[in-house]
């Protein structure tokens, strides 16, 4: 699969790095991280534009706010656009259903947003012994290659319904991150303590 990472922070190294059996192109805000990420990968560096066309999927993990600056002007048609972005305390229209609106010709799935960073950097996600659960929202061939890339890491893909849903992700990444920075277990709330 061609994949572009768009972003060349914590989320784009660490997913990327676990994807390294398929064709990656990074690209960023600043040409140099976009070159040294794809330098550790075994990647490219192309600008946004070039990633887009060559690209089958593509990881969005940028900031929500440079969005709709950064998809609105690319061709986006028939493409697969992962959205792992989070906005904890953020209100009003879910992050997945507004890059469905700047990319009207993409699929998109909303997938990799629960897990902190580290998590993805394990090599396979286990926890008590059980691989991590990884829930999709978005369109089905959105889902459909999602569940591949989930599948590379070791983690079980766990479908969850079309887009709308999506906003369910986001508000129990909200939930959750906001009980971790309060020192809590999050994952007391669904496997017991």
């Amino acid at each position: 699969m061609r994949i572009a990472l768009f972003g060349t922070g914590g989320m784009a190294s660490a997913l990327g790095g676990q994807w390294t059996r398929h064709d990656l192109t990074v690209s960023g805000r600043s040409p140099a991280g976009a070159a040294a990420l794809a330098a550790e990968l075994g990647a490219e560096a192309a600008d946004w534009a070039d990633a887009a066309a060559r690209a089958d999927a593509i990881l969005l993990a940028v900031p929500t706010t440079a969005l709709e600056a950064l998809l609105t002007p690319l061709d986006l048609a028939g493409k697969i656009l992962i959205d792992c972005t989070n906005t904890p305390g953020a209100t009003g229209e879910p992050v997945a259903a507004r890059i469905a609106e700047y990319a009207p010709r993409a699929s998109v799935v909303k997938a990799f947003n629960l897990a902190h960073v580290d998590v993805w950097r394990m090599t396979p996600p286990l926890f008590e012994g059980r691989p991590l659960g990884v829930p999709l929202c978005g369109a089905p061939d959105a889902v459909a290659v999602a569940t591949e890339l989930v599948q590379d890491l070791g983690c079980t893909p766990l479908p969850a319904g079309g887009l709308e849903r999506a906003a369910l992700l986001e508000a129990a990444a909200g939930l959750a991150i906001g009980l971790w920075f309060d020192g809590l277990d999050a994952r007391s709330m669904l496997m017991g303590s």
